[in-house]
């Protein structure tokens, strides 16, 4: 039985981290829409080539092309998706519902990742990934055991994002909640909103993602 999954959360509330245990764990697939968007550019399919000449000329993808994405994952199968990153607005919530209707599919569950701004801030500010696999390290809660080295991979190719840091979040928080906290009223409205604690021990946050799915017919 399939599962179909949105997290929902501010930048930094460690959506990443517990998208990839959901990987491992369950054999989901991630649908992050800038993953999708790059993949589609070098494919060479019509949507690919669409997608392509957007792109080059700078504009925005349209809420459109990004459904047109999620039909072709939705029609390959699998044993469920996560939605990262998508929807974003209310706009998008619908045409997502609309599109998983149309092709006999459903939203299982939406868990939000709550977190306190202030927290967040400190988090994001330490924050670093390997460049290899992935793998999410932080200053002070999660250094690596060899300083310069991922402990999971080995690579020493270790990067912080230009815009963690305190500034470029405040102006990436305002973002979010302009446009997609309006999202957790609508999926609440739904009875669909799952809360977990976001600030949470990763493995104590995973272990709440867990229950909620659990708790999906079929699952636990």
């Amino acid at each position: 039985m399939t599962i179909d999954i949105i997290l929902l959360g501010p930048p930094g509330a460690g959506k990443g981290t517990q998208a990839r245990r959901l990987i491992e764990e369950r054999g989901l697939v991630q649908l992050s829409t800038g993953d999708m968007l790059r993949e589609a550019k070098s494919s060479g399919t019509e949507m690919g080539k669409r997608v392509a000449e957007v792109m080059d000329r700078g504009e925005l993808v349209t809420d459109e092309i990004v459904i047109g994405l999620i039909r072709e994952k939705l029609a390959a199968g699998g044993k469920g998706f996560i939605f990262d990153g998508f929807p974003r607005t209310l706009a998008q919530a619908d045409a997502l519902e609309a599109l998983m209707a149309e092709m006999g599919q459903h939203v299982d569950a939406v868990v939000e990742m709550r977190v306190d701004d202030e927290a967040l801030v400190a988090r994001i500010s330490g924050r670093f990934t390997c460049g290899n696999c992935g793998e999410v390290y932080h200053d002070v809660t999660k250094p690596t055991k060899v300083a310069g080295v991922c402990d999971v991979c080995g690579s020493t190719d270790l990067r912080r994002r230009a815009d963690d840091n305190a500034e470029s979040l405040k102006t990436r928080l305002m973002e979010y909640y302009k446009k997609t906290s309006p999202l957790i009223g609508y999926y609440y409205a739904k009875g669909n909103l799952n809360p977990v604690d976001g600030l949470a021990d990763i493995d104590d946050v995973a272990a709440e993602v867990a229950a909620v799915l659990d708790r999906i017919p079929g699952q636990g």
